[in-house]
């Protein structure tokens, strides 16, 4: 192994040895030889030292750190900062990386240079385990390839699997590392990068497969609770697309953009009104502002000023109507209007 590789696999792990050995047998038939693993070891009490241990001792690539029990934002920058690559792969305990994860990534940063992120397609599993939801989400997730996409539809839901992420590590460094304030931290993380202009990017290939079980942290860690991530697009969007304007019109007086709207007024956002097609909201109020029909946005765009509206719509197949009915006013998405959930 070089002195320094090209690529570090940054692996946080806590009480991981029911799959931690699939997951770095996977790593072990990469395609690319050029990585380390930089496994932290996040004080756990089960078998997963001894699983680091047997690996360590068989391939010199894998370097693991024992920390004590601190969870996983300290433990993402403790093992960052003891990465040596100039790309840095996020990898999850419980995962499994198609042989040519690295190098078709790798190989991505090379054809293009101005590249800060690149993820992949993925494909969750056991397949016998996921409901519809989260096949839902897969689809939508493996359609976003592009950075125009990803741009486009990151206050929907997070656009970047993390767990598939690989990373400049300069672009990490610039941006602090990961942060510990509440919010889901590789979100954050998307939206921090996407402010300051950083380019993503998709191999569109499946070259990672996300283990789906109810121990996941999405399912157990506060931070990924509905409402962290709700806090979070408003704390980017209010100091973002919405920052310094006049009026900030929702389209949607259902449970998303009630929900959303909460956070928004508690970020400053300047809400003046709602849209929905529900006569049993039209003409009433939310949050003390006045929920219109369809019919009356142009007047309301025209009143006012500096303005950006929000489709905070969920219903499956309401978004595309509202990106419809939305440009054949001539609006234009991520500049008049963005899509929010």
């Amino acid at each position: 192994m070089p002195a320094t590789p090209s690529i570090s696999v940054l692996l946080p792990v806590y009480n991981g040895e029911e799959f931690l050995g699939e997951c770095l047998g996977s790593l072990a038939e990469q395609s690319l030889e050029d990585f380390e693993v930089v496994a932290v070891d996040d004080g756990s009490t089960d078998g997963t030292a001894e699983i680091l241990k047997h690996w360590s001792d068989q391939d010199t690539r894998v370097r693991v750190l024992t920390r004590p029990h601190s969870g996983l934002v300290e433990s993402l920058n403790a093992g960052l900062s003891d990465c040596r690559g100039d790309l840095i792969a996020r990898m999850d305990a419980d995962d499994k990386a198609h042989p040519k994860r690295l190098e078709l990534q790798f190989l991505a940063f090379n054809e293009t240079p101005d590249l800060d992120v690149v993820a992949s397609l993925v494909a969750h599993f056991p397949d016998e385990t996921l409901r519809e939801g989260l096949r839902i989400y897969e689809t939508w997730l493996n359609s976003l390839v592009t950075h125009d996409q990803i741009l486009r539809e990151r206050f929907i839901e997070s656009p970047i699997p993390h767990p598939a992420a690989m990373v400049r590590r300069s672009v990490l460094d610039e941006a602090g590392g990961y942060r510990d304030v509440g919010f889901p931290e590789d979100y954050d993380l998307w939206l921090r990068l996407a402010a300051a202009g950083k380019r993503f990017n998709k191999v569109p290939e499946t070259l990672y497969f996300w283990r789906h079980h109810e121990a996941r942290l999405t399912f157990t860690d506060p931070r990924y609770a509905v409402e962290r991530f709700l806090a979070c697009k408003a704390h980017h969007l209010a100091n973002g697309p919405l920052k310094g304007l006049d009026s900030v019109i929702v389209w949607g007086a259902g449970q998303t953009g009630r929900r959303l709207s909460k956070h928004l007024i508690r970020e400053g956002a300047a809400l003046t009104a709602f849209i929905d097609v529900d006569p049993t909201k039209i003409g009433g109020t939310l949050r003390s502002r006045p929920v219109h029909p369809p019919e009356e946005l142009p007047r309301l765009l025209q009143e006012s000023g500096s303005r950006v509206l929000l489709a905070a719509v969920s219903s499956r197949g309401a978004r595309a109507l509202i990106r419809q009915r939305l440009e054949s006013l001539n609006l234009r998405e991520t500049i008049d209007f963005w899509c929010a959930a």
